[in-house]
């Protein structure tokens, strides 16, 4: 563990350096090297227990990029386990398991579908507990689904966003993720309308990739501590997106919400505007955007900065959030999960609100 570790810190140091080639020579040390293999099964069992991790500021662990090896599966404590289903989903690109939060109670009306997509280093259950995302499906009436990385097709369980074969419809692990996205609206005749996805870290930036390969099943993105889509093509130039932004490619002509730490030092700041300014170049150079700010503060609470961009007609296009003294981590999480700030203000509650407001048939 401390060999990962300072492993890692070595590797952002020579990346701020600009030493990237030093840097990635240390990552594929610690990874053991990425096959790529997106036909991989993770089938493995995994004792339950209950942990925490709370990340600071000034941390080095980086779930964008699998620093440590995963650990066990925590429990969750925010919904009965009865309600959570432990299920596995196969398409011609390969096999990820996920898991799937049904809300208590019957309803007339379809369940939108949230898909949460976990940082590297995390599992499906601790991306819930951390996020308390299914307490809000309990109190919204959603479904809630966390696939989780194989870790034999990435050793440190981050989602291959970087790779050219996992940025495009009908392949890799856009395609599995599809899969399961389209699975659980048949089966639970969920409604196609309000179809979201959202992660962080590397489960943001691959939220950023369905978003832009698969903006006719999703209605709405999140993207907590994320860089934008195709702001990298392999382990070099995804440390050079993660410290600068990158080059991007348009993001997807979706709604976006955005949240950021202002001292998050694993996926730098900057990746927040680069996440607007992409989405904004999706909807056309004859798109004229505007935007408003607004300062933000609950008592004992860590400040933020809103910002709010909408198109001509009104229309929010963009909301992003940068929290003030906020490192890399999900703010206002819960510390029964991994990479969470509690004192930041709840991006759980803001993305479902903001969801919510966005369905497919008003736009």
């Amino acid at each position: 563990m401390d060999h990962e570790k300072n492993g890692m810190a070595a590797a952002l140091r020579l990346t701020r350096e600009g030493r990237l080639t030093e840097a990635v020579a240390v990552l594929r040390r610690i990874l053991g090297g990425s096959s790529g293999n997106t036909k991989a099964d993770d089938a493995r069992t995994r004792p339950e227990q209950t942990g925490a991790q709370v990340i600071s500021p000034s941390a080095g662990v980086a779930p964008g990029l699998g620093a440590r090896p995963r650990g066990p599966r925590p429990k969750t404590t925010t919904a009965p386990s009865e309600r959570v289903l432990r299920l596995s989903h196969t398409e011609a690109a390969g096999t990820r398991r996920f898991d799937l939060y049904v809300p208590t109670g019957w309803t007339s009306k379809r369940r939108a579908l949230l898909v949460m997509l976990h940082g590297g280093s995390q599992h499906a259950a601790d991306f819930a507990a951390g996020t308390r995302m299914n307490e809000l499906a309990e109190r919204h009436d959603l479904l809630v689904a966390y696939p989780e990385q194989s870790a034999k097709a990435n050793n440190g369980g981050y989602w291959n966003w970087f790779s050219p074969a996992h940025q495009r419809a009908g392949e890799g692990e856009p395609s599995i993720l599809a899969g399961i996205t389209r699975r659980i609206l048949a089966e639970y005749d969920a409604d196609r309308d309000r179809v979201y996805v959202a992660g962080l870290s590397a489960g943001g930036a691959m939220a950023a990739v369905m978003a832009a390969t698969y903006p006719d099943l999703y209605a709405t993105v999140g993207v907590h501590s994320g860089v934008p889509y195709r702001a990298a093509h392999d382990l070099r130039t995804a440390f050079a997106a993660m410290r600068t932004g990158g080059t991007q490619a348009p993001g997807g002509n979706l709604p976006l919400i955005v949240f950021h730490g202002d001292r998050d030092s694993v996926v730098a700041p900057i990746n927040a505007e680069r996440l607007v300014a992409a989405r904004i170049a999706a909807a056309g150079s004859g798109t004229r955007c505007s935007a408003t700010t607004a300062r933000l503060a609950e008592p004992g609470g860590r400040p933020c900065t809103q910002t709010i961009t909408r198109d001509a007609g009104g229309a929010v296009v963009a909301e992003c959030w940068m929290v003030h003294g906020a490192g890399h981590a999900w703010s206002g999480g819960d510390p029964a999960g991994s990479y969470t700030d509690p004192h930041g203000p709840d991006a759980s509650a803001e993305m479902v609100r903001f969801f919510l407001e966005h369905p497919r048939r008003q736009r």
